[in-house]
């Protein structure tokens, strides 16, 4: 449904018939982290994220999975490789 409160005019999944059905009823701004992102809107009470209602979880066990900002690094290990194998497939 059509969001009434915060992001008025924006589809909002959170939106029913009785309001807003988000924990506390309203999206809440977006955090300093959350600065840079692509998804930031600004709107007449602030500035909202238009892809989850509350940003600060997002940042609480690290990086946002939707950050556009943030990129994150591959850390993934070396693993050992059997040169027996690796012979092997070169011959392919």
């Amino acid at each position: 449904m059509i969001c009434s409160t915060i992001k008025e005019g924006m589809e909002c999944p959170f939106m029913s018939a009785d309001g807003c059905s988000y924990n506390g009823g309203i999206c809440h701004q977006v955090i300093e982290q959350c600065q840079g992102c692509n998804r930031g809107s600004e709107y007449s009470s602030g500035w909202y994220c238009t892809a989850c209602p509350e940003p600060e979880m997002k940042w609480k066990n690290g990086d946002c999975n939707l950050a556009s900002h943030v990129s994150s690094a591959s850390t993934a290990s070396k693993t050992k490789i059997n040169p027996l194998k690796a012979s092997k497939r070169a011959r392919r």
